[in-house]
């Protein structure tokens, strides 16, 4: 595995939230990051069908405009009633017109459910691949899950996207219902980077 071993890290993502949670995670380690919106970088498109593919393309290109080391993640859910369903179109799931409408996509989803008759617990899992890539084309992966269950009716206001219909395994609360923190201790992103950390030490 390649060593981290420079100071300054690009996290290829346009998404204030998951930029706060990344750079909350990396502080111990005294790494300065910056972010693909300051540095003006478009959104690549997503063209593949699995999270390693989509966060490879986000790493790649982030890297290959800045000349820096570059950390991507993809995420999302997968709900094994559904086939594994939506997991890399988590977002696209929640599209609309107007803008991401996470609500309608949980209020979708929960319908779904109910059409193929879902048995009880309906279990799915959060998942998140981080890609770190540097400018030479070389790359490293590391991947986590939390495993649970989705739960209706939606549950709390805290996190985001699909977090008020999720109760990881383990707990009576929904990642809505959470404390963020707390979240980010147990969750999918912190257990992809409790071994991403094994670069920078």
């Amino acid at each position: 595995m390649r060593r981290f071993v420079g100071d300054r890290l690009l996290i290829a993502t346009h998404n204030p939230g998951k930029l706060e949670e990344i750079r909350h995670l990396l502080e111990p380690y005294g790494i300065a990051v910056t972010s693909a919106a300051e540095h003006g970088l478009a959104e690549p498109e997503e063209t593949e069908t699995t999270f390693v593919g989509n966060a490879r393309i986000k790493a790649h290109a982030a890297a290959q405009a800045t000349g820096l080391p570059a950390l991507a993640d993809d995420s999302g859910i997968e709900i094994d009633a559904l086939d594994g369903a939506p997991g890399v179109y988590t977002a696209d799931w929640a599209e609309t017109p107007a803008g991401r409408d996470f609500v309608k996509a949980m209020t979708d989803t929960w319908e779904k459910l109910e059409a193929v008759s879902a048995p009880v617990p309906r279990t799915a899992r959060f998942c998140c691949t981080f890609v770190l890539a540097w400018p030479d084309g070389h790359d490293e992966v590391f991947e986590g899950q939390m495993p649970g269950q989705i739960v209706w009716p939606m549950r709390g206001v805290q996190g985001h996207g699909y977090d008020p219909i999720f109760q990881p395994d383990g707990y009576s609360v929904t990642f809505g219902e959470m404390d963020r923190w707390e979240k980010n201790r147990i969750s999918h992103r912190a257990k992809a980077f409790e071994k991403l950390v094994s670069v920078f030490d």
